[in-house]
């Protein structure tokens, strides 16, 4: 069964990085674009693994995880934080809302990120 993974991100260029290279690995990529898509799909669909950027427009992704922790609808939702943002605090912040892993996009090539995605996935 083929894994699907949402990705919250609001560049198109990484979109169309991470889509292509993650759809390449066999995976199912659906994209929102906006906070708002986000929680809407989450409801509406099953995903494995939601990857979420924090700035985002209307709702950032912090507003995301704290209303994922709260309504807890998706025990199997793993989350992956990918974003700029990458002092101490917000990193802790991303994990104590529940994300599973904090990546900084510039710390990371688009191919690691694409593996440690595959490892979260095992």
């Amino acid at each position: 069964m083929k894994k699907r993974i949402l990705l919250v991100e609001d560049d198109p260029f990484l979109i169309d990085i991470y889509t292509t290279k993650l759809k390449e690995e066999g995976f199912l990529i659906d994209v929102a674009t906006t906070g708002e898509e986000c929680l809407k799909k989450i409801k509406e669909e099953k995903f494995n693994l939601l990857i979420l950027d924090i700035v985002l427009p209307e709702i950032d992704g912090w507003e995301i995880l704290e209303r994922l922790k709260k309504e807890k609808e998706d025990q199997d939702l793993k989350v992956l934080i990918l974003s700029n943002l990458g002092q101490k605090e917000e990193i802790e912040r991303g994990l104590s809302l529940g994300a599973n892993k904090y990546l900084v996009k510039a710390h990371h090539t688009p191919s690691e990120i694409v593996e440690k995605i595959k490892e979260m996935l095992k």
